[in-house]
C-alpha cells in the first residue's frame, strides 16, 4: 500500500481536503432526509388508507405519482419564476417529501407483481399509464400555475 503524495513536483505542497465542503453540505442532506421521511410517511399512509386489492390496479400508487408530480409542477414555477427560495426549500421540499412520496419503485414492484400474477393486460396498462399521467400531470400544473400567475398579474 502507497501513501499518498502531498507534495506536488517542486516541492509545494498540496492543498489539503477541505473539511468547510461537507459542512456546507450537511444542512441540503439533512433537510433532503427529512423531507424524504416525511413524504415516505405520507405515502405510506396513503398506501394504508386505499390499500390495493391483490391483483387488481394500483390504483393508489398511480394517484400518489400523479398527484406528487402535479405538484412538482407547480412547485418549480413557483420557486423559479415567481419567488426565489431559501437555498434548503428545493431541497427539503422537490428532492425530499416529493421524492419521497412519489413512488417509481413502488411502481415497478406493482408492475413485476402485476405480470407475475398473470395480469399480462393491466401489467401493461398501469406500466404505460403511470409515466404518461405523471409526464402529463407534470406539464399540465406547471402550465396552469403559469396561467394562474399571468391572470393574477394583470
Amino acid at each position: 500500500m502507497t501513501v499518498p503524495k502531498t507534495w506536488r513536483p517542486g516541492g509545494v505542497r498540496a492543498a489539503a481536503p477541505s473539511r468547510s465542503g461537507w459542512r456546507a453540505q450537511a444542512p441540503v442532506v439533512a433537510a433532503v432526509a427529512l423531507g424524504g421521511g416525511t413524504g415516505a410517511a405520507a405515502r405510506y399512509a396513503a398506501l394504508l388508507g386505499w390499500p390495493t386489492q391483490s391483483g387488481g390496479f394500483p390504483w393508489t400508487t398511480f394517484v400518489v405519482n400523479v398527484a406528487g408530480c402535479a405538484v412538482i409542477g407547480v412547485f418549480m414555477v413557483v420557486v423559479t419564476e415567481v419567488r426565489p427560495a431559501h437555498r434548503l426549500v428545493r431541497p427539503f421540499f422537490g428532492t425530499g417529501v416529493l421524492g419521497g412520496f412519489t413512488t417509481f419503485s413502488t411502481y415497478a414492484v406493482d408492475t413485476r407483481s402485476l405480470f407475475a400474477d398473470g395480469r399480462v393486460p393491466t401489467g401493461l396498462a398501469y406500466l404505460a399509464a403511470t409515466p404518461l399521467a405523471a409526464l402529463t400531470a407534470v406539464w399540465l400544473a406547471a402550465w396552469a400555475a403559469r396561467r394562474v400567475l399571468k391572470w393574477r398579474q394583470s
